[in-house]
């Protein structure tokens, strides 16, 4: 295993940005967006999963593309990625939430995109 791997799995519940964004880089974990859709729309980290915490307490799956990696969850300031990482360790999904959110993540200069152009930042 990775000696970054297997740093997520003994961090604490909570990354930066900055180490969310280099164990994506590194394709050891996947990113899901818990935002709902207008939220996403305006502008999300590239390459994220999107499924809103309405939707994942409702019972809703995880996408496929995000089974068997750690994940790491994402919403505009934190609060609600909070909520979903400890809805999905309850079904014994390794996750863990970015401190700040979005809002961090662009206050970082990590890049951002939106439906319409890509990239936007």
């Amino acid at each position: 295993m990775p000696s970054s791997l297997r740093l997520l799995r003994r961090s604490p519940g909570r990354l930066s940005p900055a180490q969310a964004h280099r164990h994506l880089r590194d394709e050891q974990a996947v990113l899901l967006d818990v935002r709902e859709m207008s939220e996403w729309r305006s502008g999300h980290a590239p390459g994220a999963l999107h499924l809103p915490l309405s939707r994942l307490r409702a019972g809703s799956p995880l996408p496929a593309a995000a089974h068997g990696k750690p994940i790491l969850v994402i919403c505009r300031s934190g609060h609600r990625s909070q909520q979903a990482a400890e809805l999905l360790a309850a079904r014994g999904v390794e996750a863990r939430d970015i401190a700040g959110g979005m809002i961090a993540w662009a206050r970082e200069g990590l890049p951002v995109a939106d439906e319409s152009s890509g990239s936007i930042a």
